[in-house]
């Protein structure tokens, strides 16, 4: 489905020609409003005249479009913000573009030229950025974007003021990303690289007419799209290509010792390892950045930093992967009952609210079932009662130990009472430069029957060096999520008292609990437990893709990122690949990745038949119907009475029947039925995926959509006035 800005409004500045130009043509054509700002000076800041951007909206209205003009510098950001409410009442996207140069060597660059460079350029954009911040706050939407420039990012002779200026704004862009995150403003930066009055300077005549403007507004259009979660970034674009750019450090040398004073000869003697980039970090914020420093400090202060602070840590740490591969752990065998199924089903978000999970909460109902990533409890009990850390070879700091990765494989459902007894065996031991990793197989037996299998990837801080491999054919990879928005989204919050919760299925780490151990990790509060996270994005496949059937549950692996604090709401992003369901769980309110790289395997459905409706994916509307579904259950015999009809829906995806839904609301309690329609339906509905969930957001409206053809309708066609009261008021997401 195309992208629409309808409805939306855009203030472009610098938008009487090249790039800016191209934008406020593009965002026009697809619906937006668009205030079309330029002074209309020369390329050096000079004179001013209305011609340019009068030009652009008479353009845009003669193809039908919306657009005001707008001749105010960028120094004066108010009155640029406040001719977007003037004429369209918000503003909702802001393209700082606006531009000038005064090239000079910098022996030659005076105050002048480098004042009016920093003025147009990066005070600019922060003067009209913050005249449109708290309109975006208060609507809770904003996208803006920087520009940015290649010769900011790594330099160019005779543009030191452009330059600054230029590295200037992204400086900017990273801090609005974060303080708008909360509130919906997602900011970016891009390093266009298209022929414009600004790179005619710099560049040969026949290759700026070759970068053309209309190759670099495609990405401004995406970033700053609803469904476009980027934040915080930085792209170079030109002539079709866009590549993504983050910042990359080096390991780095430790240059002093305790007690000892720090000397220019120390930095000459680690200067290779200093610049060696082998293995090197990628830091995306400044806590991550800082957090190198402060491990640097504890090591130092703590004395355990000698002349080679590689050879120190192998030696503190005693990593022998001869001596620790396939040395086994102590057994330990876990007696459970349905007491425990249930405080796990708890403890990873279930809840009597969603008659759907009384299956796994309720011991008498007739499907009662374990969960199937309870299977992760008895493999853990080996890990921290099986001595790990006296492992031959393995001379670890459990402190210092990180869960990293984890895969669990289930080949039968798990019970829901008896004795489960696990066997933990070394797997590998790699040395990733900056810490070691421990691949831990645990296996898991209902007798002498083989029930699971688990792989602990274990992180040991600051324990590699020792010369070991870095990659093992022996661990379950992680695997990108395909290249496509996602097919399936379910947003589920945690509880205050989530981790207290889930600790009692046996993780007794204070990290969970104990706030005072929590600052000591350095953290505010105490953090949810990585394997909960696991547990709440399993069971929203289970439900989206296996109807909440354990016995359809194969496997699942992940990547743990970043902590999630109690309280906050869980987003597991759905991708489905056959009977593979690819994911990724971000923090709803920080839009922080938690598990990457993951996915869950599902057996197919046993009742599976060519005669079924052919599967294309992961439906969004299937949430919606979920949810009608649910507002059914709980107050179908008032909808009975309001609608007094039976509705059949035919949900299509690339142009094929994907779906059939049934919603009776005529006879009984009412009712919802997936499947072929029976022939009691009063009026049918056919709509794509995309667009039933225009309809249901309140972007498209039905009979603007009847009218299009998107929406097609059979039977009793007065009975689609009844449709608000399903979708508006029984159908929120």
């Amino acid at each position: 489905m195309s992208l629409s800005f309808e409805g939306r409004v855009v203030l472009v500045t610098g938008a009487g020609g090249g790039l800016g130009k191209e934008y406020a043509l593009a965002f026009a054509e697809r619906g937006a409003s668009v205030v079309v700002n330029d002074l209309g000076g020369d390329i050096k800041g000079g004179g001013k005249s209305s011609a340019a951007a009068d030009k652009v909206v008479e353009e845009i209205r003669a193809k039908g479009g919306k657009a005001v003009a707008n001749y105010d510098s960028v120094e004066d950001g108010d009155k640029l913000i406040q001719t977007a409410l003037d004429a369209f009442g918000r503003i909702d996207i802001l393209v700082n573009n606006a531009g000038i140069l005064r090239d000079r060597s910098f022996a030659r660059t005076s105050d002048m030229d480098w004042d009016i460079i920093h003025r147009v350029h990066l005070r600019g954009s922060f003067l009209v950025t913050r005249a449109a911040w708290n309109h975006m706050k208060k609507q809770n939407f904003g996208r803006i974007i920087m520009t940015a420039s290649a010769a900011g990012i790594y330099g160019n002779f005779g543009q030191a003021n452009y330059s600054a200026a230029k590295l200037g704004m992204l400086g900017l862009a990273n801090t609005l990303a974060i303080e708008g995150r909360k509130y919906n403003i997602h900011c970016n930066t891009i390093a266009p690289v298209a022929g414009s009055r600004l790179t005619e300077t710099v560049m040969p005549p026949d290759l700026v007419a070759s970068l053309k403007p209309e190759y670099v507004a495609p990405l401004v259009l995406w970033l700053c799209h609803d469904q476009c979660q980027e934040n915080g970034g930085l792209f170079e674009v030109g002539a079709g290509w866009i590549g993504k750019l983050r910042w990359e450090r080096s390991q780095g040398a430790i240059a002093r010792q305790k007690n000892q004073p720090m000397t220019p000869e120390a930095v000459r003697d680690r200067w290779d390892k200093i610049c060696d980039f082998t293995d090197a970090g990628k830091p995306l914020s400044i806590q991550e950045s800082l957090h190198s420093v402060v491990e640097v400090l504890s090591r130092v202060e703590g004395g355990e930093v000698g002349l080679n602070p590689t050879a120190a840590v192998a030696s503190a740490s005693g990593m022998n992967p001869t001596d620790a591969v396939g040395q086994k752990l102590t057994p330990n065998t876990l007696s459970f009952n349905s007491t425990q199924c249930i405080l796990y089903a708890l403890g990873v978000g279930m809840s009597t609210k969603d008659p759907d999970h009384l299956r796994f909460l309720y011991e008498r109902h007739e499907d009662f079932s374990c969960l199937p990533t309870f299977g992760v409890i008895p493999a853990q009990a080996v890990m921290m009662e099986g001595g790990l850390s006296s492992i031959p070879g393995l001379n670890i700091d459990l402190t210092q130990v990180l869960h990293g990765e984890h895969y669990l494989e289930l080949y039968k459902p798990l019970p829901t009472s008896g004795a489960l007894t696990s066997t933990g065996t070394v797997a590998d031991v790699l040395d990733k430069g900056s810490g070691a990793i421990i691949l831990l197989d645990v296996h898991t037996y209902d007798g002498n029957q083989l029930l699971c299998y688990n792989q602990f990837s274990v992180f040991v801080v600051g324990a590699g060096g020792f010369g070991g491999r870095r990659t093992s054919e022996k661990a379950k990879t992680p695997l990108p999520p395909p290249q496509r928005a996602p097919d399936a989204v379910v947003i589920d919050s945690t509880t205050r008292d989530q981790a207290a919760l889930y600790r009692l299925s046996g993780d007794w780490n204070p990290m969970h609990i104990d706030p005072s151990f929590a600052a000591m990790g350095g953290f505010k509060a105490p953090i949810l437990h990585g394997l909960c996270s696991f547990g709440f994005a399993a069971r929203h496949v289970l439900r989206q893709y296996a109807d909440n059937d354990p016995s359809r549950f194969k496997a699942i692996k992940v990547r743990f990122v970043k902590p999630v604090m109690p309280g906050q709401s869980l987003q597991t992003e759905m991708w489905k690949e056959g009977n593979r369901i690819h994911i990724q769980c971000k923090v709803k309110e920080t839009d922080a990745l938690v598990l990457s790289g993951a996915y869950v395997d599902l057996h197919p459905a046993s009742d599976a038949n060519p005669e079924n409706l052919p599967q294309v994916g992961g439906l969004q509307s299937d949430l919606v119907f979920a949810e009608i579904g649910r507002r059914i259950k709980a107050l179908g015999a008032d909808l009975v009475k309001k609608v007094n009809a039976v509705f059949g829906w035919e949900i299509t995806k690339d142009g094929k029947k994907a779906a059939e839904w049934t919603i009776d609301l005529k006879n009984g309690g009412g009712s919802l039925h997936h499947g072929p329609h029976s022939s009691k339906v009063d009026v049918t509905f056919t709509v794509s995926d995309e667009d039933f969930m225009e309809v249901v957001r309140g972007k498209l409206n039905p009979q603007k959509a009847f009218f299009s053809g998107k929406l097609k309708v059979r039977g009793n066609i007065m009975l689609s006035q009844k449709l608000e009261v399903i979708l508006k008021d029984h159908a929120k997401l």
